[in-house]
């Protein structure tokens, strides 16, 4: 996990995020629907076919796909690039933030993959911003249950 910041949006999982969006997501677009956008992502590889697939890859798409979302809805903020310029708005239903609060939630309880531990966890708590990084994810969850949508 290449990563410079506690953010998902700072790491190289991230980064694919953004690019897939604006390469495979956003053209013919003007609004990130984020219904749509998880069901893209879903068909990429993105994310599993259940929540009981477990993998970091998974984890840092739900991060970052939260902080996109939220910096949009908080702050009118969006990635930089020609293929964001046509985007206008972020939009999500309840069932894209339920989708969403139940892989941060999963993350933040540390529900555990086949090999016993949730691995975006143990590599979080190995390294001297854990504090941060969890408190990250616990705004990301209020922010999400108190008007995500």
């Amino acid at each position: 996990m290449g990563a410079w910041g506690i953010r998902a949006l700072n790491s190289d999982e991230g980064l694919d995020v953004l690019d897939f969006l604006g390469r495979s997501y956003l053209p013919g677009h003007t609004a990130l629907r984020l219904e749509e956008a998880i069901a893209a992502m879903k068909d990429a590889g993105f994310f599993g076919d259940t929540f009981a697939e477990i993998d970091l890859y998974y984890d840092n798409s739900a991060l970052a796909l939260v902080e996109l979302y939220l910096d949009w809805r908080d702050a009118g903020e969006r990635p930089q690039g020609e293929s964001w310029a046509g985007i206008t708005a972020v939009t999500a239903g309840p069932e894209a933030v339920g989708f969403l609060l139940r892989y941060l939630r999963d993350i933040r309880d540390e529900v555990p993959g086949e090999d016993g531990e949730r691995e975006i966890a143990a590599l979080w708590r190995d390294s001297p911003s854990w504090d941060q990084w969890r408190a990250h994810l616990d705004a990301l969850i209020q922010r999400l249950e108190q008007g995500g949508v």
